[in-house]
Formats: structure tokens, sequence, C-alpha cells
């Protein structure tokens, strides 16, 4: 996610801004490991950034 807004080149501030929520609220988002945001949340977040959310499953390797 840090590299996504790094390269869209936005702080978090500005992303907050088009999200309509707060700079503390993003900083949350980004914390990798630490919190489990919805899917909702991360399709906003992605579409802050002009970007598109993608899912897959992909199917592991046998050993």
């Amino acid at each position: 996610m840090l590299k996504a807004r790094a390269k869209a080149g936005l702080t978090q501030d500005a992303v907050a801004e088009r999200m309509g929520t707060s700079k503390s609220a993003i900083s949350r988002l980004e914390s990798a490991g630490r919190h489990a945001p919805s899917l909702a949340k991360l399709k906003k977040y992605a579409a802050a950034m002009g970007c598109e959310l993608q899912v897959k499953l992909v199917p592991q390797k046998s050993a």
C-alpha cells in the first residue's frame, strides 16, 4: 500500500481527504498486519489513488 501511495505521489493527508477520512485512519489502514480492513475500505483506498483493487486466489505449488 505504501508503494502504491508513493507511486501515486500522494501523502496520507491527500488520501484521507479523497476518502473523506482522517490521516490517522490512513495510517492505521497502512499498518501492515495490525488491522484487518474491510474489502470496501481497501477498494475506497485504491480508488483514492487512481487504482483498482484485485483479489486473487492463486493455487499453491505442491512440495
